[in-house]
This record gives C-alpha cells, sequence and structure tokens, in this order.
C-alpha cells in the first residue's frame, strides 16, 4: 500500500490529500530516509511524520484494506513517539486552550480551573 493512503487508513490524516502533501513537503520519513508519496509500506517498517510541531513515530503491524475505524487502529500501528514529543504535543494543546480571541467574553469555570492550575505549576 502507498504511504499517502496508509497514512489516510490508519487516521493519521483527516484526507488523503493532506497526507500527500505532508510527504511533498518532506515532513515523513520512513526507516530514517525521505520518502515519497508512491513508496510501498511494508510490515515493520517505522514511520515519522511531522504534524503540527510534534515529530511523532509509529511502526506499521498491519496494512489494511481501505480506511479502518478508530478503535482498530491499534491492531495496525504502535506509536512509539519520543516522551519529549508527547510533552511537546501537551504544551502545544494547552496554548491552543488557554489562548482566546479577544472579545469572546469571559473564561467559563473549568477555563479558570485550567488557567489557575497553569499558572500555580510555576511556582
Amino acid at each position: 500500500m502507498r504511504i499517502d493512503k496508509y497514512l489516510w487508513c490508519v487516521r493519521k490524516y483527516k484526507t488523503r490529500s493532506l497526507a500527500t502533501d505532508a510527504l511533498k513537503k518532506s515532513r515523513v520519513i520512513i526507516n530514517d530516509e525521505p520518502a515519497k508519496a508512491s513508496r510501498e509500506v511494508k510490515v515493520g517498517d517505522r514511520i515519522g511524520f511531522r504534524k503540527d510541531g510534534v515529530l511523532y513515530q509509529v511502526e506499521v503491524l498491519d496494512i489494511p484494506k481501505s480506511r479502518v475505524g478508530a478503535k482498530l487502529v491499534p491492531d495496525l500501528i504502535r506509536d512509539i513517539t519520543t516522551a519529549e514529543e508527547l510533552e511537546k504535543q501537551q504544551f502545544i494543546n494547552m496554548m491552543h486552550k488557554l489562548s482566546r480571541p479577544r472579545g469572546t467574553g469571559r473564561p467559563t469555570k473549568k477555563e479558570r480551573r485550567d488557567l489557575n492550575d497553569f499558572m500555580d505549576v510555576d511556582e
């Protein structure tokens, strides 16, 4: 199976064209080599892809015939992303959550708690 189709099938990219664009921009590597969209994926390959500033790494366990449901993804890939990259992802998610467009109103009670927890971490 082609790498662009595989990344779409295992739900790492929302559309196949997004996966192809990432490959064109050299954001995907297979076994430490840059990949083209037409590269075939085999069981045991290690795929690394940069998405939203985080370098994710997965190992291919099986190849699906078509796009699979989210519950079946762990049967097809094993996530081997480093802890540092996962922390970076959490930080980015927190910053998106805390940044509010100006004029959207007061924070909700949950958002205030999250802000307080975030501010207390530094002390």
